[in-house]
């Protein structure tokens, strides 16, 4: 049976201001009653405890369910994180490098091209100045994309190969990296940054190096240890009531529209298992994943991979210590890139002042799809996050908003 969650902790005790933190939920709860959110989860932490707990509106607007602590969410671009760490672990055991080229693990990536003019129906390509390696892949480096961007030929390449919002992949991991190999790539690899289905093919070179499906190796490395019963790739059917229901933004309407077949797909076992962004889960098994992350690795008894590995995590990876703006292209489903670097799988804050927010340099994170989110403050020791269901993320200010409302109750 699934634990209640819920605050651990007086805000006080930590240093937080109740009162203010509860500002947090008056603001948001105005999403829900104007019909913005049909619902929402949010959670403050420091310290490792849980100083606030808030949830309000429904899983479904229509049924008028209400949101339940082990209400479940689809985190898309949060699985980013987890399969990173899962390679991570298999780098610890000595089993690949992240200087390896991407082609020793997934042979197809060895004949990948570079985008260099022409049309979508005639690329004119260039061959590549050096491989495609597994740590272009974990920064976003590595030249590819997303076909929903909608920002280059490329994006209408991946499109017209299939690869758009909204559809359910109906190959395996396996075909999908070889589809996703025969498309040119924006870049050279390391030249810039991109946002990009990168993630779900170091979802697949942890499958090759570990020898098993993706969804047993999450499985057996991270959530039995973690205790995360309600994370997967699908809902079985005993929790379909738990999922909250999933929308879109209707512009045309200004208002939220239920997205029937899309959001059913998460209800079935799905034949691709998207390391990038497939994952299903509550916000008491995510705050397990950030406790492992508030201790660089260790959660209780429990160490998924070194303390030094996980700093490397967290570390900026681009060149100089730049953030996205300077040397990426800002696209993607965080709407600012202003002093924010990247890692080895999360956003990494590099300059404090340029982000315009109380994020202090360090603090890591990311957010997915639907308009979820965390981040975790290792220097004032906070984290947050913050789950509902509404497509795209960009639709509405939520996380700018969660930092300065999270940050105001700061009381010491």
């Amino acid at each position: 049976m699934t634990e209640k969650f819920g605050a651990t902790i007086d805000a006080k005790e930590v240093g937080l201001d109740a009162t203010r933190l509860k500002k947090i939920d008056e603001h948001f709860n105005r999403y829900v009653d104007s019909g913005r959110l049909a619902g929402y989860t949010v959670v403050v932490a420091r310290h490792g405890k849980v100083a606030h707990f808030g949830m309000y509106g429904h899983k479904d607007s229509q049924a008028g369910t209400p949101i339940t602590d082990d209400t479940m969410y689809r985190i898309y671009s949060m699985t980013k994180p987890i399969t990173s760490l899962a390679l991570m672990i298999l780098v610890e055991r000595g089993l690949l490098q992240l200087t390896d080229p991407v082609s020793k693990f997934i042979e197809s990536f060895g004949d990948t091209r570079v985008w260099n003019t022409g049309t979508v129906l005639k690329p004119l390509t260039n061959a590549l100045t050096e491989p495609i390696r597994v740590w272009h892949l974990l920064t976003h480096t590595a030249g590819m994309t997303y076909g929903f961007m909608y920002a280059d030929v490329v994006d209408d390449m991946y499109r017209r190969a299939g690869f758009e919002a909204g559809v359910a992949y109906k190959d395996s991991l396996e075909v999908i990296c070889d589809k996703y190999a025969a498309l040119p790539l924006l870049f050279q690899p390391g030249s810039s940054w991109n946002y990009s289905v990168a993630t779900d093919i170091v979802g697949r070179i942890v499958e090759v190096v570990a020898k098993m499906p993706l969804d047993e190796f999450f499985q057996r490395e991270i959530f039995e240890p973690l205790a995360m019963y309600d994370t997967g790739f699908y809902a079985p059917t005993e929790k379909h009531g738990r999922m909250a229901s999933l929308y879109r933004y209707d512009e045309a309407k200004d208002s939220k529209l239920k997205l029937g077949n899309f959001g059913n797909s998460s209800l079935d076992k799905p034949i691709f298992l998207s390391g990038g962004g497939g994952l299903i889960s509550t916000a008491a098994d995510y705050f397990k994943f950030i406790r492992m992350l508030e201790g660089r690795g260790r959660s209780g008894d429990v160490r998924l991979v070194s303390s030094r590995t996980f700093d490397t995590m967290v570390t900026n990876h681009l060149p100089n210590n730049a953030d996205v703006s300077t040397f990426g292209r800002p696209l993607g489903e965080e709407i600012f890139y202003d002093g924010i670097g990247f890692g080895l799988g999360f956003s990494v804050v590099v300059d404090q002042a340029k982000t315009r927010s109380a994020c202090p340099n360090g603090t890591f994170g990311w957010g997915g799809m639907a308009s979820t989110v965390f981040w975790v403050d290792p220097v004032n020791e906070i984290s947050a996050m913050f789950f509902t269901q509404l497509i795209p993320s960009t639709t509405y200010p939520i996380r700018q908003y969660l930092r300065s409302l999270v940050y105001a109750a700061v009381a010491d």
